[in-house]
């Protein structure tokens, strides 16, 4: 556990590497005549003015973008943690736990929901357990570039499409949580998939109640999996850790 000096400190090397780099995209680095260093400082008027408009410029752009070098810290920590499980269980135990796990809360669905509302929860049970296996060979076998594509999406299906599937169809929370659903879906049609007039097609083949819900949050599992790869991405780019992925 970091003190609050070794956070200080750990912070500031990563300001002064984040601002090195980008003073070295316009002050060449490999120049031997002016090299980007933190006690350089350019001899005439006018490469001074430039210099300091630059790296006033980089050091608003590095605040505004390191909490999302944090958001990626933690994101990194716990994928790192779940990663150790994941190898020291053996995919085997991994997919008879998330069965276990999930299988209870279709247990309970069967009794609290109606059966739309039972298989929905059902599926979504299903397909959380195939994406902790999915999840754990692509990771496994693919690489950083096939880990950000696939394994991040499908650890996200499996953690959290459960319990959504099981909010959504839930009689206290769907009355919450559906209208904003199709507002979001709504959203989604218009300003995304619009492409091609994909949203009419869209909206002339599905109505979107029932399973459909379920189909539109493992969509949304993918672009949401990508976005916590990046950030893990983003984190390793400021301060790499050769045992991190």
């Amino acid at each position: 556990m970091q003190t609050d000096s070794e956070l200080v400190a750990a912070v500031r090397a990563d300001f002064l590497r984040l601002l090195t780099a980008w003073r070295g995209l316009l002050f060449s680095m490999d120049s031997d005549s002016h090299p980007v260093r933190n006690r350089w400082r350019p001899q005439t008027t006018r490469d001074r003015l430039v210099f300091w408009l630059w790296s006033v410029l980089g050091t608003v752009l590095i605040v505004a973008a390191y909490p999302f070098a944090v958001a990626g810290f933690w994101v990194r920590y716990v994928t790192r943690r779940l990663e150790r499980i994941a190898t020291g269980l053996g995919l085997f135990v991994i997919l008879a736990t998330v069965a276990v796990v999930w299988g209870a809360l279709t247990v309970l669905a069967w009794g609290e929901f109606s059966a739309a509302g039972f298989q929905a929860v059902l599926i979504a049970s299903v397909v959380a357990t195939a994406s902790a296996g999915l999840a754990w060979g692509t990771a496994r076998v693919g690489g950083r570039p096939l880990t950000l594509l696939a394994a991040y999406p499908f650890v996200v299906a499996a953690i959290f499409l459960p319990p959504v599937t099981a909010a959504l169809v839930s009689p206290t929370l769907g009355e919450i949580i559906l209208p904003r659903s199709t507002s979001l879906a709504a959203w989604l049609l218009d300003n995304v998939l619009f492409v091609g007039n994909l949203n009419e097609l869209i909206r002339r083949q599905f109505n979107l109640s029932g399973l459909a819900f379920v189909g539109m949050w493992s969509g949304l599992a993918v672009p949401i999996g990508w976005g916590l790869g990046l950030l893990v991405t983003f984190a390793n780019a400021v301060r790499p850790r050769r045992d991190e992925r």
